[in-house]
């Protein structure tokens, strides 16, 4: 006997069924595709804001952020205090 017949015969792997890939369906009305043919707009001119608009809503921005804005710089104030206490160079 040689070593051929000696060694079993190696089958091929056997192939895994796929999986079928599950299509979305909207309640709508059942396409699975959106119609977005029926939804042009009108050439309008764009609106602008005024300066005073824009100013008035920086402002009130602003003034939301001050707070937070100080309590950060505050918080790192404490922490390079402590890192320069904590080096000996205080």
């Amino acid at each position: 006997m040689s070593k051929k017949e000696k060694q079993p015969i190696e089958q091929p792997p056997e192939e895994k069924p796929r999986e079928k890939k599950v299509k979305v369906i909207y309640y709508d009305d059942g396409s699975t595709v959106a119609d977005m043919s029926g939804t042009k707009r009108e050439k309008t001119p764009r609106q602008k804001a005024t300066f005073k608009e824009q100013a008035r809503t920086f402002f009130g921005v602003m003034k939301k952020m001050v707070l937070p804005m100080l309590a950060t710089l505050a918080a790192l104030t404490i922490v390079y205090i402590i890192i320069l206490a904590a080096a000996g160079r205080l």
